[in-house]
Order: structure tokens, then sequence, then C-alpha cells
């Protein structure tokens, strides 16, 4: 009789520094929208008892734009105004149920954010997870993200540039509603996520295109070291799914909240869509290196079964010396914990960034526009509650006969709890 040898590969669930640079254990909580800061502003949002906890936090979101278009830019998308623009509130609950000791853990969250565009209060991440060391991971039940992408499956307020790259907001939803299995064997060094998930709850959802979606992402870590402070981490990504209604739209701003959309296929029928494409990072110390790039094949006969693709470069920089934590349950970064915090007798943590992302939406009969973008940004990480971004952004549309460029100007205030 075959016996799998459990004693090699069960999840590795030893504890964590709360400095350290790679992080092997993963809890509801870790999924949510806003991350648990290292060091803590206030004690009176957190409960520990023996048999359950909950900690209250929240995030605010403001962001401003200005933008210098050509008169090609202008014939596309019309002229762009500045704007202060409130961008994302929410509040986020997360704990454990039952003793902080069990074999079979298990931690929960609570997603609660205020839509300015519907002027309404959404749920968000919510759900429970369970700990399963017999199958080396956890199965996560709610609303969740997909798990398709290191750069969506990170927590958005961690990310180290001010909005996801137009491939990612176009073509892959926000969240969904189903159930998620998260894995990772330490010694092949070998981790997943695999999802199903459906719209039953969620029709009224924005991020609602689907009826029903699967999801998976395997990665390999060829290089994972705690002393050298070193990751490298490749992933390959597959996601079908059957459209909802019949009716596809693809759409993006230009990386800029305050902006309109730029690409836009428009509504067109279709009934499924399969996605895959692959991520590269490599972490060693205060560098950080990544790409991901995907293409999108859509079963549309009447508009010639259309594929659309695009991608990201990006390249970041801890001035300060800080490493950007990487979590091996989830594969994925985490945010920035200054060293040094402004309010402590520091400066905080100052993050150099620069991306170039691509979208083409044009293929076969459907025209919905090419865009690259090239973004140099300097986040300053205040505390591990505050952080400003200042960015600048050249970007060139090419759609409706022509090509015009836009500059982008834009910063953000960021507060977490």
């Amino acid at each position: 009789m075959l016996q799998l040898p459990f004693s090699s590969f069960a999840q590795d669930t030893t504890a964590v520094a709360p400095d350290s640079s790679i992080v092997r254990v993963i809890e509801a909580g870790d999924l949510a929208d806003v991350e648990t800061p290292r060091r803590q502003l206030v004690k009176f949002n957190e409960y520990r008892g023996p048999y359950f906890s909950v900690r209250v936090g929240g995030g605010l979101l403001y962001d401003f734009g200005t933008f210098l278009q050509d008169d090609e830019n202008k014939k596309q998308v019309g002229d762009i105004e500045e704007d202060v623009k409130f961008r994302d509130g929410r509040f986020v609950f997360k704990g454990r149920f039952g003793p902080e000791k069990m074999k079979h853990p298990i931690t929960y969250s609570v997603g609660i954010m205020y839509s300015e565009p519907t002027n309404s209060w959404l749920f968000r991440e919510t759900g429970i997870m369970i700990g399963v060391p017999e199958l080396w991971g956890s199965f996560f039940i709610g609303r969740t993200k997909e798990g398709f992408s290191l750069n969506k499956v990170m927590v958005g307020y961690a990310g180290w540039t001010q909005e996801r790259s137009t491939m990612s907001d176009a073509t892959v939803p926000i969240l969904g509603d189903g159930i998620k299995y998260l894995g990772f064997l330490p010694k092949p060094r070998i981790g997943w996520n695999a999802g199903y998930f459906v719209d039953k709850y969620n029709e009224d959802q924005s991020f609602s295109s689907y009826d029903n979606q699967v999801v998976l992402r395997v990665m390999w870590l060829p290089i994972l070291s705690e002393k050298e402070r070193k990751v490298f981490h490749l992933g390959a990504n597959f996601r079908k799914g059957n459209v909802d209604k019949d009716t596809l739209q693809l759409r993006s701003r230009p990386e800029a909240w305050t902006a309109p959309y730029f690409v836009d296929t428009k509504a067109f029928r279709a009934t499924q869509t399969f996605m895959y494409g692959g991520e590269i990072y490599y972490r060693q110390g205060a560098w950080l290196f990544g790409s991901e790039y995907w293409f999108q094949d859509v079963d549309s006969p009447e508009k010639g079964n259309p594929r659309f693709h695009g991608g990201e470069v990006v390249a970041t920089w801890m001035i300060t010396g800080e490493t950007r934590a990487y979590n091996t349950a989830g594969g994925f970064f985490k945010g920035i914990s200054p060293d040094r915090p402004l309010f402590n007798g520091g400066f905080g943590a100052l993050e150099a960034v620069l991306r170039l992302s691509y979208i083409d939406l044009s293929d076969a009969e459907i025209s919905g526009g090419k865009f690259w973008r090239i973004t140099p940004m300097m986040n300053w990480h205040l505390t591990d509650n505050f952080r400003l971004e200042f960015t600048y952004g050249y970007g060139e549309l090419d759609r409706f006969g022509l090509q015009g460029g836009t500059q982008f100007f834009q910063s953000r205030v960021q507060f977490q709890l």
C-alpha cells in the first residue's frame, strides 16, 4: 500500500518573527483588503479570548489626479479634468473561532466597503478559512479574490503601485463567491491556489461578470532564503469562466481612478473565456523585480473569437533598506512596515517604483484599443498606518484610428488601522 510522506510535506506552521521576510502561515484575515499593521497604533480595537478573537480594522484612500493630454487623446476620451476623489473606505473584522492551538484552525474575515459610485455599503472579502494540515493547506469559503495573478491576490492596500495594471483590471474580477484551496509543500517549495466560484449571491455586484469560473494557480520557489532575504517566484495561472448572460465587456481606466475608461470593448456576445499566463518575481533584500503577462481567449463566433493580451514589468527599491515580506502559504508579497516609523523618531520608509504596463483589447472584430504606460513613482510609508504616494506616468492610447498621449500627475493619501 502506497503511503505518502506526510512528515516531509506537512504544512510549515512555525511561528514567524514580526520582522521576518518570509511568512509561512496564513489566516482568513491575511486575504482581507486591509492588512493588520505590524506595529499597532491602538489596542482598543482587538479582543483575544480563549475561544474567540476579533480585530476591527479599516482603511481610507483619497486620490488626486491632473492630466496633460495631447490633441489626439482629447479626441479619443475627451478633456480630463483635475480632480480629488474618495477612492475607498472600508471596515474589516477578522479573528479566530476556537482555541489558539487547534489541529484545524478556523479563522474568519468580514469586509464592508462604502461604494462612492453607488452610494451604498457592500460586502467585500468575507468568509471563513479552515486549516487542513493533512492536505498541506487551507480552505477558504465565502467571498474572496479568485487566486489568479500574484498582483491581484495581494492585499490592495499593500501593493507597490497606486492601481493594478490595465490588463488585470479589465479581465480579472476583483472578487468571487465560492471555495478556494490554498496549499504549500515546504520541501519542494511548491504552492497552489485552486478555486471554484458562482454568482448566486453577487448578481448585483459590479464584479459579477461570470456565472461560474474555475481558477488554478501553481507556484514554484527555486530560491527561498530568510538568511539572504531572497525569493525567486515562478507561477502559472489558468482561468475558465462562463460569461454572465452571454454578454462580455472588458474595460479599464489608465491606472488612474480619477480618469475615465481608456480601453473598452463595449458589450458583445460571448459565452466563455479562457485566460492563461505566467508570473515571475525575484526579491533580494530591498530590491524586487517582477513581471506578469496574460492572454484571454474569448468564445465569440460572431466577433471572430478574439484573443486579448497584456501585462506588466515592475522594479521596486526600498531606499531605506526594508524588505517586502513574502507569504509562502498564499504566494504573494505583503505590505511595508517601516523599520524607523516617523512618529517613533525615524523618517519612515521610502520606496521607489518603476512599472511598464500594456494592454491590447483589439482583435478580430473587436476594437477596444491598445494602451501602454510607464510609471515612475515614490511611496512614503510614514508608519504602518500612514502612506503617501507620488506618481507620474506617461501613456499612449491607440484607438479610433488615433494615437494619443497623456501625462499623469497623481497622488494618494492612505490610512489603515
